[in-house]
């Protein structure tokens, strides 16, 4: 197999390569001539899903052999596609859109090829991640990235408990049919008065970017149904950190339980602990 020459000196290889290439998020003429030309020249692509993929490289007349390498199969891939690599051949990782390993199948992948001593190499491109921070109209000096929601509501809320005093935005990813709830959640533990910005369908036909405070646009979505289609990025102004660690929350509240009404020593624990008021007043009643 000849060399891939993509975008000069830098593409020209000698030996096994695999190539982790992005692939467009919606819009199919965001794809980099560097990834076409990677594409074409490897002699394996690696797809999360191959009739997704193939659409892909048809419309661009590339008739590289596809192989699917997904969460289920993975590790059962993996030995053949790095014999392929160790015979001196090229392989192009892509998933099913985007940029591949966020939040996508490839990482055993790309670990076992570094293991294995093959070259890595990435060709960007387009990410749901950068896209939506690009257009959020938040800080994105610095970030974080929490992935995918959890899907059970306990979990999800313990995820956003842990984020409500993060200072850095925060962007996560959900799907269609979680998004009313996920949304509510995240007013009611991290603060509804917060800024943010959701994405849906970017670069694709239907492509929305509702910003405002968090409270605002829960609403939109739950009394919109149009705005509960898709596929959703999340990305949220940072908060204040968390005060000083004093009194436990519990011992504050044993102590004002023992002088104060219920809903009243809940509100002030609120104000000495800096947790919220409403979680506060639940372990109040439970303490009760």
């Amino acid at each position: 197999m000849s060399n891939i020459a993509g975008g000069g000196d830098p593409d020209i290889v000698d030996g096994g390569v695999l190539w982790v290439v992005a692939t467009p998020i919606g819009n199919a003429d965001d794809v980099t001539l560097r990834a076409l030309s990677v594409l074409a020249g490897a002699d394996l692509v690696a797809a999360e899903d191959t009739r997704r993929t193939g659409l892909l490289l048809s419309r661009h007349g590339i008739r590289t052999k596809l192989v699917s390498l997904h969460e289920h199969n993975e590790q059962a891939r993996i030995p053949r596609i790095l014999r392929t690599l160790c015979g001196g051949r090229q392989v192009a990782l892509v998933s099913d859109a985007g940029t591949p390993l966020i939040s996508d199948p490839g990482f055993r992948l790309v670990s076992a090829a570094v293991d294995a001593g093959v070259a890595v190499r990435p060709v960007p491109g387009a990410s749901s991640i950068t896209a939506a921070l690009s257009v959020a109209a938040l800080p994105t000096d610095r970030f974080v990235f929490e992935g995918f929601l959890p899907s059970r509501r306990s979990a999800r809320r313990a995820v956003l408990e842990r984020l409500r005093h993060e200072p850095r935005t925060v962007v996560a990813l959900e799907s269609a049919h979680r998004i009313v709830e996920s949304l509510a959640d995240l007013a009611d533990i991290v603060d509804e008065a917060r800024r943010m910005a959701l994405a849906r369908e970017l670069t694709k036909r239907y492509e929305t970017v509702l910003r405002g405070a968090i409270r605002e646009v829960a609403r939109t979505v739950a009394e919109q149904p149009e705005q509960r289609k898709g596929e959703f990025v999340l990305v949220i102004e940072g908060g204040a950190q968390a005060p000083p660690a004093g009194r436990p929350a519990d011992d504050v509240l044993d102590a004002l339980l023992a002088e104060l009404p219920l809903k009243q020593a809940a509100r002030l624990a609120a104000k000495i602990t800096g947790e919220k008021k409403n979680a506060l007043y639940q372990r109040a009643l439970a303490r009760r």
